[in-house]
C-alpha cells in the first residue's frame, strides 16, 4: 500500500474512533490468491483489513461485501469468526472497498501433516476442524439472517455452469481433463441435498487456532460463502486426502495412522453422524466436481497472473496445478 493510500487510511480510523493520536504500522500478511489483507497496528491496537484487488476483475469476483455480511452474521453462533468491525465502501481512501475486523492472535497451520506435532495433538487438530465445518452446515440460515445469502436450488448445476463459463471464456488454453469434467459432471447430479450455510473455501489454512489448545478461534477468508450444498462443501474440505502432499495442499500418500490423522473415510463417518449417508459414487462426484472448481479457480489465477494481476507472488506456480487437479478429477470420476 502506497504511501498516500496509508495517509488517507490512518485519516479515516482516525475520523471512526478505531485509532487514536499514535502512527499506524500496515504490514501486508501473506497467504491467499485473492483479496489482498494487512495487519494495521496502532499503539496497542491491532486490526485486520480486507480489500479488493486493484485492476479489472471477473464479474462477482472478489465479494468482500459478502465476507463483510456473514461474518456479521455468525456472531454469537457455534461458529466463530473475527468481529466484523467497519465497512467502507469509498474508493477514494485505499482504491477499492474494504473492511476492518478484529485481529485474532492465535495459530495458522499451512502444513496439513502438522509437522512437529504428536500424532494425539494432530488428531485434536483434524477433530477440531471436522466439529467446526459440521456446525457451520448445522445452522439454521434464516434465523441468523442469512436465508437470502443464496439461491437454494440447483446448486451444484449452477456451480458447474459458472466455471465451466469462465473456463470457456479463457483467454489461455484449458487442460483437456477440465474441458472432460465439463460434460461429464451435468449429467452425474446427484440428489439435492438441504441447503445450508457453505464456506466455499473451508480448509486448515483459513482457520485460526489457540495459541496453545486444539481449538479454531476464526474461521477466516469467507469470499466464496453462499447458500448450497453442505456435502459439496465438506467434500472440498476432503480432497486433502486425494492430492498428494507434494502436489499442493494435500496429505495422499502419507502414513496417516502413523500421524495421527484420522483417514478419509474415518473423517467422513465422524462428519456423517447424526446424518444420512452419503451413497459412495454420489461422494466421487462431489470429489470429482471439487477437483473441477478447484482447477478453474487455479485456472483464473493463472490467467490473472498473465494478465499481471494477481495477489500472491507464487501465482504462476499455483497457476500451473490446475491440469494436475483435472487429472485427479477425472481419475477419480472413472473418465
Amino acid at each position: 500500500m502506497d504511501q498516500s493510500r496509508q495517509t488517507r487510511l490512518c485519516a479515516w480510523l482516525k475520523s471512526q474512533g478505531f485509532i487514536g493520536s499514535d502512527g499506524l504500522s500496515i504490514k501486508a500478511l501473506t497467504g491467499g490468491q485473492s483479496n489482498p489483507t494487512f495487519l494495521l497496528t496502532s499503539g496497542r491496537d491491532k486490526f485486520v483489513l480486507r480489500k479488493k484487488p486493484d485492476g479489472v476483475l471477473l464479474k462477482s469476483a472478489h465479494a468482500i461485501d459478502r465476507e463483510y455480511r456473514v461474518i456479521s452474521a455468525l456472531k454469537n453462533t457455534p461458529v466463530p469468526v473475527p468481529a466484523a468491525l467497519a465497512w467502507c465502501d469509498d474508493e477514494d481512501i485505499i482504491g477499492t472497498p474494504f473492511y476492518l475486523m478484529s485481529y485474532l492472535d492465535g495459530r495458522v497451520f499451512v502444513d496439513q501433516s502438522l509437522p512437529g506435532m504428536t500424532p494425539d495433538q494432530r488428531g485434536a487438530i483434524y477433530r477440531e476442524m471436522n466439529g467446526v465445518i459440521s456446525a457451520l452446515h448445522l445452522l439454521d440460515i434464516d434465523a441468523i439472517g442469512l436465508g437470502d445469502y443464496g439461491k437454494r436450488e440447483n446448486y451444484l448445476s449452477r456451480q458447474i455452469s459458472r466455471w465451466s463459463s469462465q473456463l470457456s471464456a479463457a483467454t489461455i488454453p484449458v487442460p483437456d481433463a477440465a474441458l472432460r469434467l465439463m460434460e461429464w459432471l451435468p449429467a452425474h447430479l446427484p440428489p439435492a441435498q438441504p441447503a445450508a450455510l457453505i464456506h466455499g473455501d473451508f480448509r486448515l489454512d483459513n482457520l485460526i487456532f489457540h495459541p496453545g489448545e486444539p481449538r479454531v478461534i476464526g474461521v477466516l477468508d469467507w469470499e466464496l460463502s453462499t447458500i448450497g450444498d453442505p456435502i459439496a462443501d465438506f467434500a472440498y474440505h476432503c480432497m486433502s486426502w486425494h492430492i498428494p502432499h507434494s502436489l499442493w495442499r494435500g496429505i495422499a500418500g502419507l502414513d496417516l495412522k502413523a500421524l495421527g490423522i484420522l483417514s478419509e473415510p474415518d473423517y467422513r463417518q465422524r462428519y456423517f453422524a447424526g446424518r444420512a449417508a452419503i451413497d459412495p459414487a454420489a461422494w466421487r462426484f462431489y470429489l470429482a466436481f471439487n477437483l473441477f472448481r478447484m482447477s478453474a479457480i487455479l485456472f483464473g489465477i493463472a490467467e490473472r497472473a498473465q494478465q499481471g494481476n494477481a495477489n500472491a507472488a507464487d501465482a504462476v506456480q499455483t497457476g500451473a496445478k490446475a491440469g494436475p487437479l483435472a487429472d485427479l478429477g477425472c481419475e477419480i470420476a472413472g473418465i
